[in-house]
């Protein structure tokens, strides 16, 4: 029979060994795998940023721009955009989020037919935002995407 010394050993050691095995499973876990893609890379470089980034079945894709005329600007975006999710065999029905941000929200907002072009009727959960500024003073418009791989 086991002392009270060896029982109070053994229920340290178990309780010991629950409290670390989260930290035992993160310490064995493999890295973020991400796979980058570029439109410009020198460009992306020098500001700090991936056009895209894949992450499991989720692609993130950065803020395609666009400047001048609003109507101009759009189509600009979203072509720039279906340039990126056809590098993954994508299309706007993959989208699951988009994000805008517009120094003009009206003037975006009259540019909606061209945008649901793009989408075709399926359209993702979406937030439009008006800003003071984008990155560059002549920018007008900025939309980022969240899509699912198949």
């Amino acid at each position: 029979m086991l002392s009270k010394n060896y029982k109070l050993l053994i229920w340290l050691l178990i309780a010991l060994g629950i409290a670390l095995a989260p930290w035992i499973v993160l310490a064995q876990e493999k890295p973020l795998q991400k796979q980058k893609f570029n439109i410009d890379k020198t460009s992306e470089d020098g500001i700090g940023y991936a056009q895209a980034v894949k992450v499991g079945k989720t692609l993130y894709i950065s803020g395609s721009v666009g400047s001048g005329d609003m109507d101009k600007a759009v189509k600009t975006v979203y072509d720039e955009l279906e340039k990126t999710l056809k590098a993954y065999n994508l299309t706007f029905q993959h989208v699951v989020k988009e994000n805008v941000f517009t120094t003009n929200i009206d003037g975006f907002i009259q540019q909606q037919d061209l945008r649901k072009k793009y989408y075709k009727g399926d359209f993702p959960a979406a937030s439009w935002v008006q800003v003071q500024r984008l990155y560059a003073p002549e920018l007008v418009v900025e939309v980022e995407l969240i899509a699912e791989l198949p």
